[in-house]
């Protein structure tokens, strides 16, 4: 997702006076801060050069404070093989051991780390052209798993919310994860087969975090990732199968998209960890990456279809990316372009591959290089810390 060439960011020229001189066009003439208005007409200075008409309010995307240049630089992940583990088997407590950007390093070199990201570039790839509605395998595991997304579902109704002045962080979700904690290991137990009863140890800790942290009311893409390294594991089990990563993205994975949006309108789940106006979303990534390998080919529909509000309220159901953008705009007030930056530079992007790639080594770059995200990650017999 490389700019187009002509594009800079705005700076300033040799002749240019300091910027306490003259507000910019386009800032307050009290605070300096920035304003879609004209600033009044300033008193004439001598040998100086009145500022231009138009000066952008941002600069491209591709410019800001995320790691662009590693993003660039980063090869385009490719999809791995899961390697299927064999008796005896040595289920253990998952524990975290990231504390530090070498801690990061150590995992980034790691086979754990590159056969994880390798099994979310393979389900990229599972749904690559395909509608959500299309057919699809849908093994005995993967109708369990949604069985088990839609009962989380009807916990919500269960426990509504209570009435709280704050904007954020409805203490309701607490009751919600306590079911979650008293229920969840039954709930996987029910579709584990015999052989794995004992993997729930490792397994459950990872699907309790998939879905926020009660302490805190929040959620962001740790805990999304959390849910992709559940899913990991019981495809190391050889429960889930390669067989089965169509339905796991169209099936399960839409499944636990509504699941968290239902918990983040209804509990008014604070973001985690946000990046702000100039992060990709506040609180997913995974369905940007899906989203983007179904579109890869389409006839019609491009990067910058996301700007047609037809196109949204009628594909929006069957494709994940423009459910997505359909959802940021649902919940965030204002201009696109001002309220979501990034994802309106990526609206110029020329064709959905390069998004995918993009994407790809995006998620690489800023959720499993980045210890405040990485530090809550757990490792165990399934996924191992290599020392």
């Amino acid at each position: 997702m490389e700019p187009p060439k002509d594009q800079h960011r705005p700076g300033k020229s040799p002749s240019e006076p300091p910027s306490s001189a003259y507000p910019h066009s386009g800032c307050c003439t009290s605070c300096g801060g920035p304003t879609i208005s004209e600033p009044p007409p300033l008193a004439s200075i001598p040998d100086m050069s009145p500022p231009p008409n138009y000066r952008p309010i941002r600069a491209p995307a591709i410019n800001l404070p995320y790691n662009s240049q590693a993003i660039i630089l980063s090869p385009v992940p490719h999809a791995e093989q899961v390697p299927v583990v064999t008796p005896p088997y040595q289920f253990e407590r998952p524990v975290k051991r990231i504390h530090s950007p070498d801690d990061i390093r150590r995992f980034q070199e790691s086979a754990s780390f590159k056969n994880f990201l390798g099994f979310v570039v393979s389900l990229s790839e599972s749904i690559r052209g395909h509608k959500i509605s299309d057919p699809c395998h849908v093994s005995p595991t993967v109708a369990a798993i949604v069985s088990i997304l839609e009962t989380l579902l009807q916990w919500i109704d269960e426990i509504p919310p209570v009435q709280m002045s704050s904007r954020y962080g409805n203490i309701s979700f607490r009751s919600w994860h306590d079911r979650l904690a008293e229920k969840g290991e039954l709930l996987i137990l029910e579709f584990l087969p015999d052989e794995f009863k004992d993997s729930t140890i490792e397994i459950v800790p990872y699907l309790f975090d998939s879905f926020g942290n009660a302490s805190r009311i929040d959620y962001g893409t740790g805990h999304e990732t959390n849910f992709a390294a559940w899913l990991y594991c019981l495809a190391k089990m050889g429960i889930i199968k390669e067989e089965d990563y169509h339905g796991v993205v169209a099936r399960v994975f839409v499944k636990y998209l509504e699941l968290m949006r239902k918990l983040q309108m209804v509990y008014c789940l604070e973001p985690a960890g946000s990046h702000g106006v100039w992060g990709l979303d506040d609180y997913h990534f995974l369905p940007f990456i899906f989203g983007s390998s179904q579109l890869i080919d389409h006839k019609y529909m491009k990067p910058k279809s996301i700007h047609n509000d037809d196109i949204l309220d009628n594909f929006s159901t069957e494709y994940m990316y423009l459910s997505c953008i359909g959802f940021v705009k649902k919940v965030k007030k204002g201009l696109f372009a001002e309220h979501s930056p990034l994802l309106d530079d990526i609206s110029g992007v020329p064709n959905w591959k390069k998004v995918n790639s993009g994407l790809l080594k995006m998620y690489k770059v800023e959720v499993l290089e980045k210890v405040p995200i990485m530090q809550h990650f757990l490792f165990g017999w399934l996924i191992k810390w290599e020392e």
